[in-house]
């Protein structure tokens, strides 16, 4: 599956996530989309978009199962994404 056609797969997800900053959805939308191409597979694939203050990541997948696991997969990837932002922010104001 070409990340192309990630929205015209027979099962696709949007996740939005919006954040307080817009800086702090910089930081988490280009920490995550170096990984758009990287962990596709021939089953699933994913976008990765940015917004103002909210990042989009869009799975698309040729069946539930690979939708479940790009899905899980994609959520931990912003969680430490996330975490990492928030450290750093905090060490800066330290």
């Amino acid at each position: 599956m070409v990340e192309s056609s990630v929205d015209d797969a027979p099962h696709h997800l949007s996740l939005q996530f919006e954040y307080d900053t817009e800086r702090r959805a910089r930081t988490v939308e280009r920490s995550v989309r170096v990984e758009v191409g990287e962990i596709d597979d021939a089953r699933s694939a994913a976008t990765v978009d940015r917004d103002g203050r909210t990042v989009e990541v869009r799975i698309g997948a040729a069946d539930l199962v690979a939708l479940r696991a790009g899905t899980n997969t994609w959520i931990r990837l912003l969680d430490v994404a996330e975490t990492v932002a928030a450290g750093a922010e905090t060490a800066r104001r330290t």
